[in-house]
């Protein structure tokens, strides 16, 4: 069915003659326009081609708050609102975004291939749970050395609090949060500080609560999917997929956002696939600029090709998030591989494999979805994978929410935390990972009645798949989603970065490292390589030029200490010897100590331990020979 209308805009524009107001609405005979402002008419549209309604009210203006009425059966929020102050079931707000007064021109975006990025949940970073009460915090994480803040949805969605991901009003940000100009504001003062903003937005469903398109017409969703999280967006309608399109872009061109993380791209059911997220993708693009933007995807079903360029039949996004280094890092340090873990096991040949290859599930069986996983990954370059050891789903799809470093040793977890942070992958870090908080981060929702029950029924059963969570004691204190209490126990406490300082500083040290260091920062990636030296210890070894090449050695097991071990990537270049420049187990960070791991009689590891090692030449260059060269 064609509904394509280049002439029209959705929404609502502002001009120096008024408010003009176009929505797609085949389905009805008659579309008004009717404000809650005192003094002005409603606003009877024209019906142009296509199944679109438009026309300009000289009397509306910034602020003005306005519903469509269809025929006789009622008056809905714009498609395309730009906020909804009283939330989903409100009146929509004109905006007109060229107010804001931009001071960011020299800001130029983001490089892919460089990103620390730090996942942020805007309503439990802070207690106040505002983009202004957020933005007090940008300069920690300046001095933390981030590159990219990536916070969750901030589309509008019942309630007063909850993820995001129940979004229904994918133009209008969180009116709990701030008002739009709050949101212009804290991503302004995020580049002032040197920090790009990623944000994530949920194209593959719609909340339960307080969707209204289907008034406007049935085709805009896909009423014959089954879609446990609420309404399927219908990709073969022509509006639906020009609204996924234009939201991507608005984001970029009236917020000045960095980049989109894709949620569940598996279950955006496109029938032109791979056609809508390549659209997406170069309008999001286009709507940049001369910035760089960078866009990445969570996909279950782990398609590389997500990667490749639009030449070769792909959308050619920058990043794939990566859930199988997450899962092999999860059971490695907890030993747990209950529920979806359970086809890893931990060992050092998974992590090694994932910091070589990205996926481990390229194609083979997955014994949890019972059927093959995965594309091959080939000239994929190793910065494209996302890693990390928390996010938002894997913290709240433990019992409690807890954090990792309650569930593991200090020391494997510091040991862990360098293979994260200075592996040739993009790492990601989970808000308050950087200092151990000891707040939980649980999954939560505002909804009430029958609703809440179900909302309530369903987390219960999704702890089901992991076998000590059926547990009568353990589900005695699952924490209720829909409580306010949860939200309160899951917000940070920033004091705990004074408390937790070593943390801290293990992880400005080791980002300091990752952004500072000629080779582990090199983009191309030098020629680099990985290998197990026990069932729980491996190395991971940058091949520099000069032979200034880079050790990284992992042991999340116990002592090791061998006369000799028959790894080449242990070998120093000719005429060069390893220097340890960084251990975890320093005591600045709460360890005991490092000895050198290279002896003369062989090698010791410290036992749950990181050191990174630099190559460095045996004879020192004579000043006047190198002056000479």
């Amino acid at each position: 069915m064609s509904t394509a209308d280049p002439s029209a805009r959705p929404g609502a524009t502002v001009s120096a003659s008024g408010v003009s107001f176009c929505v797609w609405a085949p389905a009805a005979e008659v579309v008004r326009v009717e404000f809650d402002d005192a003094g002005i008419e409603p606003l009877r549209l024209t019906r142009n081609t296509g199944g679109y309604f438009a026309g300009s009210s000289p009397a509306a203006r910034h602020g003005s708050t306005y519903r469509y009425a269809l025929d006789s059966r009622g008056a809905y929020p714009d498609p395309y609102s730009r906020f909804q102050p009283q939330g989903p079931h409100g009146p929509s707000m004109v905006i007109d975004p060229d107010r804001y007064d931009w001071t960011d021109d020299a800001w130029q975006g983001l490089d892919p291939a460089r990103q620390i990025v730090y996942e942020l949940h805007v309503g439990t970073f802070t207690p106040a749970g505002t983009y202004d009460a957020a933005a007090q915090h940008l300069p920690h994480l300046r001095d933390l050395g981030i590159t990219a803040i990536e916070i969750l949805p901030v589309n509008e969605f019942v309630g007063k609090f909850g993820w995001g991901y129940d979004g229904v009003n994918w133009f209008a940000p969180f009116h709990h949060y701030g008002t739009p100009d709050d949101l212009r504001r804290f991503v302004e003062r995020a580049h002032a500080h040197g920090l790009g903003v990623i944000l994530d937005v949920v194209y593959n469903h719609f909340g339960f609560d307080g969707n209204y398109l289907d008034p406007f017409d049935t085709h805009y969703l896909d009423h014959a999917t089954e879609n446990p999280w609420g309404g399927s967006p219908n990709f073969a309608c022509d509006a639906m997929r020009r609204l996924v399109i234009d939201n991507a872009a608005y984001w970029i061109r009236e917020f000045h956002i960095d980049g989109l993380r894709l949620d569940a791209t598996q279950n955006i059911h496109d029938p032109q696939h791979p056609r809508l997220l390549a659209s997406l993708v170069g309008a999001a693009r286009a709507a940049a600029g001369s910035r760089t933007i960078v866009i990445s995807a969570e996909d279950y079903l782990q398609r590389a090709p997500l990667l490749a360029s639009v030449e070769d039949g792909g959308p050619q996004m920058d990043h794939v998030w990566n859930d199988d280094f997450h899962h092999a890092a999860r059971v490695a340090l907890t030993g747990g591989h209950a529920g979806y873990f359970k086809d890893y096991r931990g060992r050092a040949q998974e992590l090694v494999s994932a910091f070589r290859h990205g996926y481990l599930f390229q194609g083979q069986f997955d014994g949890w979805k019972k059927a093959p996983r995965g594309t091959a990954v080939q000239a994929e370059p190793l910065w494209a994978f996302v890693v990390f050891t928390q996010n938002h789903d894997q913290l709240a799809n433990t019992l409690f929410g807890q954090r990792l470093h309650l569930l593991t040793s200090p020391n494997r977890y510091r040991a862990m935390t360098a293979a994260l942070l200075l592996g040739p992958a993009t790492p990601l870090i989970f808000m308050g990972q950087e200092f151990s908080a000891s707040t939980p981060f649980a999954y939560f929702a505002d909804y009430g009645g029958d609703t809440a029950t179900e909302v309530w029924d369903g987390r219960r059963r999704e702890t089901f798949g992991f076998d000590p969570y059926a547990d009568p004691a353990a589900q005695a204190r699952l924490l209720d989603p829909c409580a306010k209490d949860t939200v309160v126990r899951s917000t940070l406490d920033f004091s705990e970065c004074a408390r937790n300082e070593p943390t801290l500083r293990l992880f400005r040290d080791l980002i300091g490292l990752r952004r500072r260091d000629p080779v582990l920062n090199a983009r191309p990636l030098v020629p680099f390589d990985g290998a197990t030296l026990s069932e729980h210890a491996f190395v991971l070894r940058w091949y520099a030029p000069q032979g200034n090449d880079r050790l990284l050695i992992v042991n999340l097991g116990a002592e090791l200490d061998r006369a000799a071990i028959p790894e080449p990537l242990l070998a120093a270049p000719a005429g060069n010897a390893w220097r340890m420049v960084w251990s975890s187990n320093d005591p600045g960070y709460g360890g005991l100590g490092t000895l050198v791991p290279h002896q003369d009689d062989g090698w010791q590891f410290d036992a749950e331990c990181s050191v990174l090692c630099v190559a460095e030449s045996l004879e020192p260059v004579d000043s006047q020979e190198r002056d000479h060269d």
